[in-house]
């Protein structure tokens, strides 16, 4: 049960949230949360899953069944801490990041040119 929870919280420390914050999108309780990031307690499949999703990770990475460590880039865990939270906002809230991002995407390319 220990790594599971190691993994919780290693996982949400680089995405760049909170433990209260993962439980908010996971639809859990703090107190709750508290209890599979302290080892206390492990979470059914069904909560597992949306926890897995919320982090952006498999289940077998959480319960560390992955066999193989993943070496992320600075820039691919950027990309995952951005997936993260795009999967938290709402349909007005995404068409706002969506022309932010378009327009640094394009900022980047004129100075390029």
């Amino acid at each position: 049960m220990e790594p599971f929870a190691t993994n919780l919280r290693r996982r949400a420390e680089q995405l760049g949230i909170s433990n209260a914050e993962v439980a908010r999108r996971a639809g859990l309780s703090d107190r709750r949360y508290g209890n599979y990031i302290s080892g206390r307690r492990e979470p059914d499949l069904s909560t597992l899953v949306r926890i897995a999703n919320v982090l952006g990770a498999s289940v077998d990475e959480l319960v560390g069944m992955n066999l193989s460590e993943q070496v992320r880039t600075t820039e691919e865990l950027f990309q995952e801490r951005i997936m993260a939270a795009i999967k938290a906002l709402r349909s007005d809230d995404l068409q706002r990041v969506a022309i932010m991002i378009e327009a640094l995407a394009s900022a980047r390319g004129n100075a390029a040119a």
